[in-house]
């Protein structure tokens, strides 16, 4: 795995860093952090902030609906996701919209204010 993770409890949110290359496992082991993290905090608003150097691959893209599902990431989750690198936002929307046709959440943001200001606005709601 070519590629660095955080994840930290916020009070309101669970913040998640990451940065690197991408892959199905790397997205397997920072999926499962973030869960275990919510879970011990009763906290399941996720705001992930991404510096991608080597998107997902499509194929791999595909199979995240599934991991969310194995993983338990259900509706109790509000996830706000920003992609810092304009070059793979492209495949982070894609899988935004994978996941969102299986009814499972997630949003995916350009600006970490504008993806907080989501978040924590929708929690509130």
């Amino acid at each position: 795995m070519k590629g660095q993770i955080t994840v930290t409890h916020e009070g309101d949110h669970i913040k998640v860093l990451s940065d690197g290359e991408k892959s199905y496992q790397f997205a397997e082991t920072l999926w499962s952090q973030v869960k275990d993290e919510c879970q011990k905090n009763q906290c399941f608003n996720v705001l992930g902030i991404a510096k991608t150097t080597v998107p997902i691959e499509t194929y791999d893209a595909l199979e995240m609906a599934d991991l969310f599902e194995r993983l338990e990431i259900d509706e109790k989750f509000r996830i706000a996701w920003v992609e810092l690198n304009p070059e793979a936002y492209r495949t982070i929307f894609f899988i935004e919209s994978v996941l969102s046709n299986r009814g499972l959440p997630g949003r995916v943001f350009l600006d970490v204010d504008e993806a907080r200001n989501w978040l924590l606005k929708a929690s509130h709601s």
